[in-house]
C-alpha cells in the first residue's frame, strides 16, 4: 500500500505541474509596519494604532518546541499574520516542520511564494520537480539550506536515525498550500475519474480517501 501511494503522489506531481500558474507577489507596503488587529486578521485586516504598538507585537514564541508528530510522523506549524500580527504587510511568513524517523512531508506546492528550507536538526531527503518534470533532490543536513521556486511541487523525508526539524521561510505573508494527495483523494473528485486516471479499484480509492480526507 505504501509503495502504491508513493507512486501515485509522484505521478500527481508530474500531472499538476503541467497546469502550473505563477501568481503575482505581495504588494509593497506603504507604511513601516501595520500590526494586524487580531480579531480582524483576515486578508485585509485593520492596523493597530501605532501608538499602541510595542516590541511584543514583533516577537513570536509559538515554535520554540517541536510539534506533535508521533501520530503521523510529521507536524508543521505555520507562522503568518493570522497568528503573528506583526508580519502583516511585510511580505513574508515561515513554518516550523518536525519529522519523526521516516516522517514525510508529502508532495505539495505553494502557489504564491518561493520557500527556503533550513535544516535545524537531522538529515532530510529534499527536492522539487520543475515544469519539464526534471527532479532536483538530495539529502541535506543540519545547517544546510534548500530553495523551492514558487509554485513548484516539492517534498521532504527524514532519512536520518533521529527526529529532524526544518525552518521554512516564504516571500509572501500568504503563500498558500496545496498537498497533492489531499487535493486529489480528499476533495470529492468523482470516483470513476480516479479509477480511470490511476487504474485503481474502488476499494483502493476508498482507502486513499479515508487516509487523505481533510481532518
Amino acid at each position: 500500500m505504501q509503495t502504491m501511494i508513493q507512486k501515485i503522489t509522484l505521478f500527481l506531481a508530474f500531472v499538476l505541474l503541467r497546469s502550473h500558474v505563477v501568481f503575482a507577489s505581495d504588494p509593497d507596503p506603504v507604511l513601516d509596519y501595520c500590526v494586524a488587529i487580531k480579531e480582524y486578521a483576515t486578508s485585509n485586516p485593520s492596523c493597530k494604532n501605532s501608538s499602541a504598538v510595542t516590541v511584543e507585537d514583533f516577537i513570536f514564541s509559538g515554535i520554540k518546541t517541536p510539534g506533535n508528530y508521533r501520530q503521523t510522523g510529521f507536524s508543521s506549524v505555520a507562522v503568518n499574520s493570522n497568528v503573528f500580527p506583526g508580519l502583516n504587510t511585510l511580505g513574508m511568513s515561515f513554518v516550523r516542520a518536525d519529522f519523526d524517523v521516516d516522517g514525510i512531508n508529502v508532495p505539495h506546492f505553494h502557489p504564491r511564494a518561493t520557500e527556503t528550507a533550513f535544516v535545524l536538526e537531522g538529515r532530510i531527503y529534499s527536492g522539487f520537480i520543475d515544469t519539464s518534470n526534471r527532479i532536483f533532490a538530495k539529502v541535506i543536513e543540519k545547517g544546510e539550506v534548500m530553495v523551492f521556486p514558487r509554485g513548484v511541487v516539492h517534498f521532504q523525508m527524514n532519512v536520518g536515525d533521529k527526529p529532524a526539524t526544518i525552518l521554512g521561510s516564504f516571500d509572501s505573508q500568504n503563500p498558500g498550500l496545496q498537498r497533492l494527495p489531499t487535493a486529489i483523494f480528499g476533495s470529492g473528485i468523482k470516483e470513476e475519474l480516479l479509477e480511470k486516471v490511476f487504474g485503481l479499484s474502488s476499494k483502493d480509492i476508498a482507502k486513499l480517501r479515508k487516509r487523505f480526507a481533510p481532518h
